[in-house]
């Protein structure tokens, strides 16, 4: 037999077992403060364990949705800014859970990277942690891969994965009709969409990161554009819960132009004035500096409204008060009409 060949290590493959026991254990405390009733174990098994009955459900029917972060990634990675994306990933997944109708309880991740750094990776998942408690559901598990050669040096990828339940006989939408009262929930910017023609908008403007913010005082380009999605789950289930609310749509991709008559019954469509609220500053710039006309904005953005609900008119004014007292600003931002998809009055401004 001929000489044998040096041996090889997976470490020398790219793949370092220990950095992946090592974020494992920086994580635990940031996972721990999510446990919620229903949570049986901990983190580092095979599998994690969820006990609905101890959850408080009796006859429940599960929801689950699944999403990513997008494009957003690319300015959390130039700018090593990773501290809220793992918010703006919980958020894409509870935001549209709640729209069912279900109370998250349970979350995991799925981070990618082609060599795992384990301080930004700690960070990164700490803010999922950070976006599951604010939610009330519990980060019980994930998946941490690190694969040589598929990712350049200092990217990664992020996925969650959120379950819920609900009584059965409880989802939504339910009960939509001609003359409901629509509500708009102010967003708290951009949220995770849309985030390929940000770039390119910023790209043309020849601003860097590090320039300030055109439309934010006292904050760099890269930082204002990074705001978190905002977490619409514990407002939301309370005016659920209160009655009155018979549809919830979460509006990302596609905007409100796409998104509303997705919880809308055959037969009816929406009319929405664009008065009615104020255009927030980073859509504005957006625009401007895009040049993007207003069905291309309210097709590509939330334009500064990140849930509609559609509520009984003799509703509309209590579960205002409500989500109001919860912390957020609400709109009448329109009504619920026969014919299809979604008429707009008005201007933005």
């Amino acid at each position: 037999m001929g000489d044998r060949k040096p041996g090889l290590t997976y470490a020398e493959a790219g793949v370092d077992i220990d950095a992946g026991n090592a974020l494992v254990d920086a994580i635990k405390p940031a996972a721990a403060a999510t446990r919620r009733p229903g949570v049986v174990d901990g983190l580092g098994g095979f599998g994690a364990l969820f006990d609905l009955k101890a959850a408080g459900y009796s006859d429940p029917v599960l929801v689950a949705a699944t999403d990513g972060v997008g494009t957003k990634l690319k300015i959390a990675i130039e700018t090593e800014a990773f501290d809220t994306i793992g918010i703006d990933l919980v958020a894409m997944c509870v935001n549209d859970l709640v729209c069912q109708g279900a109370e998250p309880l349970f979350f995991l991740d799925y981070f990618a990277t082609g060599k795992l750094e384990v301080g930004a990776a700690a960070r990164i998942v700490t803010g999922i942690a950070e976006g599951c408690r604010l939610s009330g559901c519990a980060l019980i598990g994930g998946e941490t891969a690190e694969m040589p050669g598929m990712y350049a040096p200092g990217d990664f990828d992020l996925a969650g994965f959120a379950v819920g339940a609900m009584e059965r006989g409880q989802g939504l939408p339910a009960g939509v009709a001609e003359g409901d009262v629509l509500l708009g929930l102010a967003s708290d910017g951009v949220h995770s969409n849309g985030y390929s023609l940000v770039r390119k908008v910023v790209d043309r403007s020849g601003l860097d990161w590090q320039a300030p913010a055109p439309f934010a005082s006292e904050q760099s380009l890269g930082t204002a554009l990074l705001t978190p999605t905002r977490l619409y789950v514990k407002p939301v289930l309370a005016a659920v819960r209160a009655g009155g609310v018979h549809a919830l749509a979460h509006i990302t991709g596609g905007g409100l132009t796409e998104n509303l008559p997705r919880v809308l019954p055959e037969g009816l469509g929406a009319e929405i004035d664009l008065s009615s609220w104020t255009l927030p500053p980073v859509f504005a710039w957006l625009a401007a500096e895009g040049g993007l006309e207003t069905p291309e904005l309210l097709k590509t953005f939330n334009a500064g409204i990140g849930m509609v609900l559609s509520v009984a008119a003799d509703r509309a004014d209590a579960v205002a008060d409500l989500l109001s007292s919860e912390g957020e600003t609400v709109c009448r931002i329109g009504q619920v009409v026969a014919g299809q998809g979604v008429r707009y009055s008005g201007a933005l401004s």
